[in-house]
């Protein structure tokens, strides 16, 4: 399929297309990381596929109405480029965060379609990083009973003024993030997954708090 520079079929702008990808995606990430984690009883999951993938989707509605708010605000942001990393904090029932599942998007230099029409080679790259996630309790230390978490979205400044502007801000508002949920203290990272493309640039990695180790030997 034939495209012109920074568009996609009928006008579509390429850069709306790959916020549609990276939030659909990410949704099905965030799932499958509270299921893997153990943030919530295996039960309140079911079994799906995405990408050709087994993935457990939450069909708890207070969750699933919170990451589908979370997605539909950072949208319009991803769409401007202006967002530089998501992340899923697990947070210790004393409020210490344990956990950071950390995904960095930075911006292409320009974006196109022309070596991957039908977004194949996109789909093989977020097949693989579902398939880390999936198995990334094997490179981490378990967490402590009766965490939460977060969604954290890193934005750069010019963001605030399209937070500001935004409906959907108004009716979902959204609060700055404590600073100790930012950045976590004596951690160690663990890199999962990135991929590069035209469209889109991402990578994940884990960050473990060294505290982690501390409340787990007094439990």
């Amino acid at each position: 399929m034939a495209t012109e520079e920074g568009s996609y079929g009928n006008g579509i702008k390429l850069s709306q297309v790959a916020a549609d990808i990276l939030c659909e995606f990410l949704e099905v990430a965030v799932n499958q990381i509270l299921y893997v984690r153990n943030l919530y009883p295996s039960g309140i999951f079911d079994r799906r596929k995405k990408y050709n993938v087994p993935v457990q989707m939450s069909r708890h509605p207070e969750l699933n109405q919170y990451i589908t708010d979370v997605m539909a605000g950072i949208k319009p942001l991803l769409a401007k480029d202006e967002i530089q990393c998501i992340s899923v904090v697990i947070i210790h029932a004393l409020q210490h965060p344990v956990e950071r599942f950390v995904f960095e998007i930075a911006p292409t230099s320009s974006r196109s379609l022309s070596n991957d029409s039908f977004l194949i080679n996109i789909e093989q790259s977020l097949r693989a990083f579902l398939l880390r996630i999936n198995t990334c309790d094997a490179a981490l230390q378990s967490n402590p009973p009766d965490c939460s978490f977060k969604i954290l979205v890193h934005t750069k400044s010019s963001a605030v003024f399209s937070m500001e502007d935004s409906q959907f801000i108004q009716d979902f508002p959204w609060i700055e993030a404590d600073e100790h949920l930012s950045a976590l203290k004596d951690s160690s990272m663990t890199p999962l997954k990135m991929m590069s493309s035209d469209l889109i640039k991402m990578q994940l990695y884990v960050e473990e708090a060294a505290i982690k180790s501390s409340i787990e030997d007094h439990l």
